[in-house]
């Protein structure tokens, strides 16, 4: 997967937002729920570009490399030190609940024996082995919910417009037939992934080059839901998906709908890119999943293992540094609800479900006073989530014949600061009350 330009990112925003309108949100609010608890998740591109470091598919797309010379890598993708179990046991320790694993991309090369094409690591490359079987059983094995990554479109299959020639490509009508036994393989793989794998999370990649009825993402949508009433599937299904998906850039303000997962890389690349160092640190790795969950999303972070199956030193690091940072503060992150809305407080909030615990994010060693604004509850405790300090707190500037509440400082010492971002948790007297007014005499 790679950042698309602007048009091509456009169309895909265009098809996760009319997921929404075409879907009765009231038929999937249950089967939505563990997702909306689960907060993060773990992305993880794996496939023969890891043989050579390059960009995944977009590499000979772009005409970066040949397509026969990408191809090559093919001879070299062993999967040798691959230890699913390690892996698994690694995602648990960062604290996501679920992770989503490339089973195909554009390249079309499938990581999982697959019976429609022999384009597939056990068939033509030296791992000879179905990456995604034990992979899947680890992560049930450690309690933690399944994702697939599947390419709709697939650049090596023949009966695909041919993505060298531009011109044949959208001109579908003038070979039916060829189209026709390209969706009919589609779908075998994609029931091969129910099936075999029977994934609580199907995450579709590629629906921009074709509308909903050349994809027949109504019938995906469909027969996906037949075998599996409770999966659950990304907005980029033409319209056809649950939730939506925004792709490296953060939404300043909370998307529309009630379900959002930002996908984002630990460097610049999705997969293993030896020559991109530049990773982001486990502090803006946290402030960016803190902003989040603020605002009721789910973070999808990628890594990217080496052909041999090994996961990057840094990559490995900032997982565990997460880790100890998510189980510290899991209260606040886990099974919350957005927080306060913009203006209240600066910084990232979320809330209890009942929403009487209120969570505040303070940022790396932050010392002084912290500030609520609008606050009509009384509040009956504050503490330091992850310890035992309990904090003091006063309110300044309310007026007895006026109903607009005083600002709340609230005093953070030095010594309850967290290396990356602290959380305090106000104990509110009863569900959450906010004045929203513009201050005056009401």
């Amino acid at each position: 997967m790679k950042t698309r330009i602007a048009t091509l990112i456009l169309i895909s925003l265009c098809a996760s937002i009319s997921a929404q309108n075409k879907i009765d949100p009231k038929t999937i609010d249950a089967k939505m729920q563990w997702f909306a608890d689960a907060k993060l998740g773990i992305f993880i591109h794996w496939g023969i570009y890891s043989v050579n470091g390059i960009d995944e598919s977009w590499s000979f797309y772009n005409k970066k490399v040949s397509y026969p010379e990408y191809m090559k890598q093919l001879t070299g993708f062993t999967a040798k030190n691959y230890n699913p179990e390690a892996w698994a046991s690694l995602i648990r320790q960062s604290g996501a609940r679920y992770a989503v694993i490339t089973t195909k991309h554009h390249d079309g090369v499938a990581l999982w024996n697959t019976k429609a094409s022999d384009l597939n690591v056990v068939k033509m490359t030296p791992a000879k082995k179905d990456l995604i079987t034990p992979f899947v059983k680890a992560l049930r094995n450690n309690n933690l919910k399944v994702g697939t990554y599947f390419s709709l479109l697939d650049w090596s299959d023949k009966n695909y417009p041919g993505f060298l020639k531009d011109s044949s490509k959208y001109e579908l009508k003038k070979n039916p037939t060829k189209w026709n036994a390209f969706v009919a393989f589609n779908q075998q793989q994609i029931k091969e992934l129910s099936d075999q794998f029977n994934p609580d999370l199907f995450w579709f990649d590629g629906d921009w080059e074709h509308s909903a009825d050349e994809w027949q993402a109504e019938k995906i949508r469909h027969d996906i839901l037949a075998a599996n009433p409770n999966a659950i599937i990304n907005g980029r299904l033409q319209g056809y998906g649950d939730y939506e998906t925004p792709e490296q850039n953060f939404p300043v303000t909370r998307p529309r709908y009630n379900w959002w997962e930002l996908c984002m890389t630990m460097n610049n690349n999705w997969g293993y890119h030896p020559d991109d160092t530049n990773y982001k640190t486990p502090f803006e790795v946290i402030s960016i999943f803190a902003d989040c969950i603020s605002m009721g999303g789910n973070l999808l972070l990628d890594i990217g293992p080496k052909e041999d199956g090994t996961i990057p030193p840094e990559q490995e690091l900032i997982l565990k540094e997460l880790g100890q940072w998510t189980y510290k503060h899991s209260e606040a992150i886990f099974k919350t609800i957005p927080g306060l809305p913009q203006g209240h407080f600066y910084g990232p909030t979320t809330l209890s479900k009942d929403s009487s615990n209120l969570y505040l994010y303070v940022s790396g060693k932050t010392a002084g006073k912290l500030m609520i604004k609008g606050l009509k509850n009384k509040i009956e405790e504050i503490t330091v989530v992850g310890g035992d300090q309990k904090l003091t707190h006063r309110v300044v500037g309310k007026i007895s014949w006026s109903e607009v509440p005083g600002l709340v400082f609230i005093d953070f010492p030095l010594s309850a600061a967290d290396p990356y971002m602290s959380v305090v948790k106000v104990k509110l007297s009863g569900p959450l009350k906010l004045y929203r007014g513009k201050g005056g005499f009401n």
